[in-house]
Formats: C-alpha cells, sequence, structure tokens
C-alpha cells in the first residue's frame, strides 16, 4: 500500500482526525457548534439532486480509471466494512455497499454493457 492511500485511510478512520463531537479547524479541534435549522422540503429536494449527481460523475470517472484504482475502491469499502471485535453500524455498512455497487455499476460502461 503507498504512502498516500495510507494515510488516507488512517484519516478516515477517525473522521479525519475531528475526533467524537469535534470538528477540525485551522488551529487544531474545535468544539462543534450547534447544528442549524432542520433542512426544508426543497432543500432536501435539492441534496438530494447533488448526491444523485456526484454519483453519476463518480460512475463516469470510475468507468474510465485503471483497474488498480477499482481496486483501491473496493479496499476503501472493505476497510470502513465492521472488523472483527466491533459494533457493526448500519450506515457504515450500507455506505460501504454503495461503494462497491458504484464500482459495479461502473463495470457496465467500461465494457460497453448497459446497465440493468
Amino acid at each position: 500500500m503507498t504512502l498516500l492511500r495510507q494515510n488516507a485511510l488512517s484519516r478516515w478512520t477517525n473522521e479525519g482526525g475531528a475526533g467524537p463531537g469535534r470538528v477540525r479547524g485551522t488551529a487544531g479541534s474545535v468544539k462543534r457548534h450547534s447544528a442549524g435549522p432542520p433542512l426544508a422540503d426543497a432543500e432536501l429536494v435539492q441534496l438530494r439532486i447533488r448526491v444523485i449527481a456526484l454519483e453519476n460523475l463518480v460512475i463516469a470517472l470510475l468507468a474510465e480509471s485503471p483497474d488498480q484504482r477499482l481496486e483501491i475502491a473496493r479496499d476503501m469499502a472493505s476497510y470502513i466494512s465492521p472488523r472483527p471485535g466491533f459494533t457493526p453500524h448500519r450506515l457504515t455498512i450500507r455506505a460501504a455497499a454503495q461503494m462497491i455497487h458504484l464500482v459495479e455499476r461502473a463495470g457496465f460502461f467500461r465494457g460497453g454493457a448497459t446497465p440493468s
């Protein structure tokens, strides 16, 4: 594993070094401010649209990526999957599955087949 990849994985493990209940700031970790008001329906719709657009951009980029980059994406998905001795978290499990799904969807465009 390259040094860059190891650094990225180590940041992923501890949320970029912020720690629980903290956000990384310019001078280290600072206490997180209270959450803003809940999102309105229109804001949630816009957020969904952006996520769909980003997913499709990722698929397009993965479709043109070398096999090594696809393997790295799979490694990242397995890295965030629950490990023995740790409590599985539903969102983490779903995120790992979604990462694999994006790589597989990109495969449809790499081989010229159409997704079903």
